[in-house]
């Protein structure tokens, strides 16, 4: 209820009217299954309409504003600032969703945190974001024991042919996708390969869903690479295992990040970023630096004992930017940077290992 009454305080922040009956689509089976129900006709064209409508009526200018009004604020003084907010097109699922998980998601956090563990620290490996392990809540509640009807196993849910692809063993005799460890390993890769096609995180968690085909299909029928403009184009499972991911996430980060958002938004949020990188010492006794070379983010906070998702707050977009060559303006309270520096030939030569050790691992 707590995590309920923050959400509702951000919205109200935003100005965003609860959108109940634009996302709350028909019930789903699953080990953490959302009560929803629709209003939409049958038709893409139809369900399209009605969002829109639904949208006009209760958006306000700041609805239709765009991404900058996913913020609850642009005071710079404000610790706030340029947070990932919630996309007004799934509040009504994510209130839902929080109301009847919440508990359970909670508790998750206590009992899960070793495999949590494990997974960001295999993640830091693929320069996946960590927060793309609760694809492995929606898909399984973390249990290796989960099977589905149709025939997927183990915390990751993989089918048979797609994890002898990713390199699990699965015969009469083993079978890999029950091994916590291998299966991570596995899922990684199979993430890495669909963000590489697809570029946004939430079109990636669509098509571990409803497979890769199926996205690029709505891509193709809608004209658009947005999953909120897609959506429909895919199937209702899909779609709510998208609001499913980003509810969860919600529930478990107690905000929004990178796989919250569209790659539209994303790239709105880095370029917010570098701006607030310009701002910040003025305003929270932080220090920008410019830095380049290859530098891993989970490397920096490791070594300037920072929590790697405080980091990431502080410097969204930093490893996107490096891998890419470019300079990043790096942000960071005083006295971590003062430790970059004295550390910075460590860091860089960690991270470049953590890299190579990757090459290998692929």
């Amino acid at each position: 209820m707590k995590m309920k009454r923050l959400l509702l305080c951000l919205i109200h922040l935003m100005g965003v009217t609860l959108l109940h009956a634009t996302d709350l689509e028909g019930q789903q089976q699953g080990p953490l299954a959302a009560v929803a129900t629709t209003t939409l006709n049958d038709t893409t064209a139809d369900k399209e309409d009605v969002v829109a409508n639904a949208t006009a009526k209760a958006g306000s200018a700041k609805s239709k504003a765009g991404f900058k009004d996913l913020f609850v604020s642009h005071d710079l003084s404000d610790q706030n600032y340029l947070q990932a907010e919630l996309n007004p097109l799934a509040i009504s699922f994510v209130e839902d969703y929080m109301e009847k998980h919440s508990n359970d998601l909670n508790k998750m956090k206590g009992w899960g945190k070793p495999y949590f563990d494990m997974i960001d620290e295999i993640f830091a490996r693929y320069d996946i974001p960590h927060e793309m392990k609760y694809l492995a809540v929606i898909e399984s509640n973390l249990r290796a024991s989960t099977v589905s009807w149709a025939g997927a196993v183990g915390p990751w849910q993989f089918i048979p042919s797609t994890a002898r692809l990713m390199g699990l063993k699965v015969n009469g005799k083993v079978d890999e996708r029950t091994n916590y460890v291998k299966s991570t390993h596995a899922a990684a890769k199979y993430i890495k390969k669909l963000y590489n096609e697809l570029g946004d995180w939430l079109l990636v968690v669509a098509a571990y869903n409803s497979g890769p085909s199926r996205v690029t299909s709505a891509i193709r029928r809608s004209g658009s690479e947005n999953f909120w403009k897609l959506q429909y184009h895919l199937p209702l499972e899909s779609r709510n295992h998208v609001k499913k991911f980003i509810a969860t996430h919600y529930i478990m980060e107690g905000k929004g990040g990178v796989t919250t958002l569209t790659k539209k938004e994303t790239e709105e949020l880095e370029k917010a970023g570098e701006l607030k990188g310009k701002l910040a010492a003025k305003v929270d006794n932080t220090r920008v630096q410019q830095v380049s070379g290859k530098y891993n983010s989970s490397v920096v906070a490791k070594v300037l004992e920072m929590e790697l998702s405080a980091f990431n707050e502080l410097n969204p977009g930093f490893d996107k930017f490096i891998a890419e060559g470019k300079a990043y303006m790096m942000n960071l309270p005083e006295d971590k940077m003062d430790k970059f520096n004295a550390h910075k030939y460590q860091i860089l030569s960690e991270s470049v290992e953590m890299m190579m050790q990757r090459v290998s691992v692929k």
